[in-house]
């Protein structure tokens, strides 16, 4: 059965095996606060401690994905006291994008419309990232004299190359859906129409998936740079040993071979 929690600022519910959560402030662009942030953090909680859940979708309410940072939950003005941003990257931001990242199951974001300063990177933390053609991205950093935050620095030329994550991190300048599929910023940019649907059928797929091979796989993939060929070798074999020992490997081969569809019970 699907359980709710009741959140102000987010949308969340766990149903068949998917946990979904919509930013829904979309009067201020789903932009992130103090409130939001607990909330967030609260809801990887369940997602952490309910076994059901294998497979998380993030989007976000209304015509935006999320502008970043609202800039009016924090006060500052030119002449006053300088808010310590730091703390709150400390805080707030680096908790939620090692959660995601490090989450052991695949995490599926369906970008609706802008995403913006930490609300792009909150994207990019995400494995499969899906983008309806009207949404853009933006690094909207340089334009309040920031640096991109919430692993986006380190994510940007990961993806696209110095050339081009210099020149979006430092014009600012907006990137079309279609064209940040193109540099292989997100996985896919699909008609705005076919957005849900695309992404409810990616959660389908996942929720009854083999969760631990997914798992292991984005772990992986996900630390491959910090490792030279050799070491990733290893842990690949060890990988495979113990993924090998799984009951869903052994379901996965007995199925094919028997040309049925599989039943994997996941982590």
């Amino acid at each position: 059965a699907a359980k709710r929690m009741a959140f102000e600022t987010i949308l969340f519910s766990i149903a068949d095996g998917a946990a979904r959560l919509t930013l829904n402030r979309p009067d201020r662009l789903n932009s992130f606060t103090v409130q939001m942030h607990g909330e967030l953090q609260a809801a990887l909680d369940e997602i952490e401690a309910d076994k059901s859940v294998r497979t998380l979708l993030i989007t976000g309410a209304g015509r935006g994905f999320c502008a970043g940072q609202d800039l009016s939950d924090r006060a500052v003005t030119p002449g006053g006291e300088a808010p310590d941003l730091g703390e709150s990257v400390e805080k707030r931001y680096n908790p939620l994008i090692r959660r995601l990242t490090s989450l052991p199951m695949p995490v599926v974001c369906a970008v609706n419309g802008v995403a913006a300063g930490a609300g792009a990177s909150l994207a990019f933390a995400c494995d499969i990232v899906l983008a309806a053609k009207s949404a853009k991205f933006i690094m909207s950093f340089a334009n309040i004299g920031l640096v991109p935050d919430s692993g986006s620095s380190w994510v940007l030329a990961r993806l696209v190359g110095q050339a081009r994550a210099l020149g979006l991190a430092l014009t600012g300048d907006p990137v079309s859906a279609e064209v940040a599929a193109d540099w292989g910023l997100i996985w896919k940019c699909v008609d705005d129409e076919k957005l849900a649907e695309d992404a409810d059928a990616l959660v389908a797929k996942f929720a009854s998936a083999p969760t631990r091979g997914l798992a292991e796989t984005k772990k992986l993939i996900r630390t491959a740079f910090t490792r030279p060929l050799d070491e990733q070798l290893d842990l690949e074999r060890d990988r495979m040993r113990e993924l090998g020992r799984s009951e869903d490997y052994r379901e996965g081969v007995d199925a094919f071979l028997n040309k049925r569809k599989p039943s994997f019970k996941g982590r």
